[in-house]
């Protein structure tokens, strides 16, 4: 920018606004160097003076009482080797014009205070009785903006009403930092809180964030509050919350639970996501394993009545919390962070035993039919990531998993009435054990096949993976011992 009337005098600076402003072509037409100046009725729609403004002498590019001349132009960047560039970025608005003003009401502008101050000025006056009349130049570089916005921001200085010009966030955006050049804080404190109270399109707030190292800090204290989080941790905060929300607090949880899911999938941090889903896999497995230790375990002492009523809130609790861990674990098998999942739900002999206990007993199924297959849901979507490869755990982790889950599944063979919806849950857990049996040494994998004889049925060929499993390991086992 250049600007002066005749000194090489400096101002802020600033760069990195590519912006497009709204049209003042009427003003523009009116301000031509070779024509003269137009009656105030040029003024654009929507200025207009206000009481605070009546001791001005006259209005905005008055030529008979104005006492600044001012003269602004494209000034190119000095990138700009092709002349083209300055009419694709104006080429509807004249790239030199002059306009006519008043000191008193120019001074509002910082920076307009500080040219015309007696410091920058020289003896301008054109005659010992003529009235003194500043001439001023203003270059415009391409990269701050066009002549129009400055223009609109100079007419600005006229009144105290900016509503009937900033009216969107995209003028504000536009008339902010030709506002910040000029130091014309009124207008700045607008544009601001224009900005603090409307929504902004995500390009909108690219050109918010580019703006605010220009701002003071109190300026910008809102405008950062809502695009910068004021903790570290506020996206697993609302990730958590999401999830919590989605799993206990809605009645319409199914559309709410495919909705937190495709969030899930479309986190850009899987390391927060797999934290987070870790933190709500623990809750939950701890509220299923409470339950049913409180079920298994029960306390007698109080009324009868009042017992089983507590029994049957254990047992709903239980349920409805292993539906949600039933979630949680399809959601981190999805995202591929399930192995800290897989190797909890190895290492809870207490939890399996008391599903063992409560299986065996008949209480529960008039109460709670769908508990088992809950469960062994669970443990069939962790053991079935194990198998394909998706989870890659250890051989003590996977020895872990099949020891502690194999008896839950025969006693639930043993003791549930397997209704036929369900029986192809059994058939597939069954297969994917014995799957995660033959990847063990011949002599573990001996133990354990031993109780899978649970798996025959009446008619041998209605269980070929128990005959496959077997056939397998004869076939390995008759081969000679390698040295």
């Amino acid at each position: 920018m250049t600007a002066g009337s005749g000194g090489g005098n400096k101002k802020r600076q600033r760069t990195g606004c590519n912006t497009r402003f709204s049209s003042t072509s009427a003003v523009i037409d009116s301000c031509r160097l070779e024509g003269t100046v137009t009656e105030a009725s040029h003024k654009p729609s929507g200025l207009r003076r206000t009481s605070s403004s009546a001791t001005i002498s006259g209005g905005f590019n008055d030529a008979a009482s104005a006492d600044v001349v001012l003269r602004l132009f494209l000034e190119p960047c000095p990138s700009d080797s092709d002349s083209e560039s300055i009419s694709t970025v104006d080429s509807f608005f004249e790239d030199d014009i002059q306009i006519y003003l008043h000191s008193d009401v120019i001074r509002r502008s910082k920076y307009f205070s500080a040219l015309l101050s007696a410091r920058w000025q020289g003896d301008s006056s054109e005659g010992d009785n003529s009235p003194k009349i500043y001439r001023l130049n203003f270059g415009v570089p391409l990269s701050t903006g066009t002549i129009s916005t400055h223009l609109t921001v100079i007419q600005l200085l006229y009144t105290d009403d900016y509503s009937g010009v900033i009216e969107n966030a995209s003028t504000a955006l536009s008339i902010l930092p030709v506002a910040l050049e000029l130091l014309f804080e009124d207008c700045v404190r607008s544009c601001v809180r224009f900005l603090e109270a409307v929504p902004w399109t995500e390009e909108e707030e690219k050109r918010i964030l580019s703006l605010i190292p220009f701002l003071r800090e109190e300026e910008s204290r809102e405008l950062l509050d809502r695009v910068s989080p004021s903790k570290t941790d506020s996206l697993e905060e609302m990730l958590h919350g999401l999830i919590v929300a989605a799993i206990h607090n809605h009645s319409n949880m199914a559309f709410v639970k495919a909705f937190v899911a495709k969030l899930l999938r479309e986190f850009s941090s899987r390391d927060s996501a797999r934290r987070v889903l870790e933190r709500a896999f623990e809750a939950s497995l701890k509220t299923v394993k409470r339950s049913l230790e409180d079920y298994s375990n029960p306390d007698f002492r109080g009324d009868h009545n009042e017992t089983e009523a507590i029994q049957r809130l254990n047992l709903h609790t239980a349920t409805t919390n292993g539906r949600h861990l039933l979630w949680l674990i399809e959601r981190m098998i999805e995202l591929k962070v399930a192995d800290k999942a897989v190797r909890d739900w190895g290492e809870q002999s207490t939890f399996t035993a008391d599903l063992q206990r409560a299986f065996r007993d008949d209480a529960w199924r008039n109460i709670v039919p769908g508990l088992p297959v809950v469960v062994l849901r669970c443990t069939c979507k962790l053991a079935n990531a194990v198998i394909s490869g998706s989870i890659l755990a250890a051989r003590p982790v996977r020895m872990k998993l099949v020891k502690e889950w194999l008896p839950v599944l025969i006693v639930c063979k043993d003791n549930v009435s397997v209704l036929h919806t369900h029986k192809s849950l059994y058939t597939e857990l069954e297969e994917i054990f014995l799957k995660i049996i033959s990847t063990f040494p011949l002599s573990d994998a001996q133990e354990l096949l031993q109780q899978c004889l649970s798996f025959a049925t009446r008619n041998v060929d209605d269980c070929p993976h128990l005959v496959t499993a077997f056939n397998t390991w004869f076939r390995r086992a008759d081969r000679p011992p390698t040295s």
